[in-house]
């Protein structure tokens, strides 16, 4: 008998109404909100403006989502273009099927779109938003779970996951890799924030650390999943990817610190230029009140030149005052005479 174990949801869709709220579809949704609103965070502590983040994830997001999909129809397309399936079923996204790879690499294309667009330089975004999308796919994974997919090896563990019976899968507990994997994302948003804070990443490195250590994990995860998958010299496909994909962001890591070390000074030119304007403002209301001082001053100096004149003015007058009574003085003396 078995004491414990992870119980799956009887159903992946719950009905508001007339509406069906797919978890898997509200999973991908909320860990979308997430990762915007921990980037735009991040963006705005880097010198950016609220609300850019928002406006390149509508490019980012809707590239992502169809680079997922396509990614996943691709690698199994047995799912969906072999005798007795229907290929309709290729475009219900709903039902599950997403390849992070495809995401991240066609989402990186939108996002490219979106920050040429604002003049942004794309590392820089990139570095913003990394830990947001690691939470995002932390959150993401439940939705395998709401889906009873993607779990791992049979295992009799305490934390093991229990699988109903359907068509296509078999009932029993299993190792639930989509909890293991969404604790790793979590892991790795962390990292990557401390890191960012601690060492002042910069040009894409963040961005770098967190597909790293987001590979390290994969690979382990994929290594436990029993689900149908294609192999390459006895690995699964997921596994080889995600160890290309390791190194290739370990090699970027180091060759960027050595030829662009640092951390960019001005991420946003929009937010650079407002600043300027609001220096030059502040320049001109300063030129304009030393203008008026010195007008007053010089006003009120020519007041006191005035009035220093004044005195001489008086001086003038008292003279004249002198000279007319002399003149009385002189004809009174001569009208005494005749």
């Amino acid at each position: 008998m078995d004491l414990a174990y992870i119980p799956s949801p009887s159903t992946g869709v719950i009905h508001l109404g007339p509406i069906p709220l797919r978890g898997y579809a509200f999973c991908i949704i909320l860990g979308v909100f997430v990762a915007v609103w921990l980037g735009n965070k991040r963006w705005i502590a880097r010198g950016g403006t609220a609300g850019t983040v928002a406006d390149i994830a509508v490019w980012a997001v809707p590239f992502g989502l169809v680079g997922g999909r396509l990614y996943h129809v691709i690698t199994d397309y047995q799912l969906y273009f072999s005798e007795g399936e229907d290929w309709v079923d290729a475009f219900k996204i709903w039902e599950g099927g997403l390849g992070i790879w495809g995401a991240i690499a066609f989402g990186a294309v939108g996002a490219w779109i979106g920050c040429r667009r604002r003049g942004i330089p794309l590392p820089a975004y990139a570095d913003a938003i990394a830990p947001g999308i690691a939470l995002a796919q932390a959150i993401g994974r439940w939705g395998n779970w709401f889906n009873q997919e993607l779990y791992g090896k049979p295992t009799d563990l305490p934390w093991a996951l229990k699988i109903t019976e359907s068509a296509n899968r078999e009932a029993g507990l299993y190792h639930p890799t989509f909890l293991y994997e969404s604790l790793w994302c979590v892991g790795v948003a962390l990292l990557v924030i401390w890191a960012d804070r601690r060492f002042k990443l910069g040009h894409g490195r963040a961005f770098a650390l967190y597909v790293a250590a987001y590979c390290a994990g994969r690979v382990w995860t994929e290594y436990l999943r029993v689900d149908e998958a294609h192999h390459i010299l006895g690995l699964r496909l997921n596994v080889w990817t995600a160890i290309v994909v390791f190194l290739l962001a370990v090699v970027y890591l180091v060759v960027s610190a050595r030829v662009r070390p640092g951390r960019e000074e001005t991420v946003e030119p929009r937010s650079r230029k407002a600043v300027d304007t609001a220096g030059e403002t502040d320049d001109s209301e300063d030129a304009a009140k030393t203008e008026d001082t010195a007008k007053t001053g010089a006003d009120e100096d020519a007041g006191t030149d005035a009035e220093d004149a004044d005195p001489a003015g008086t001086d003038s007058g008292n003279a004249g005052t002198e000279a007319e009574n002399a003149g009385s003085g002189n004809g009174a003396g001569s009208a005494a005479k005749g």
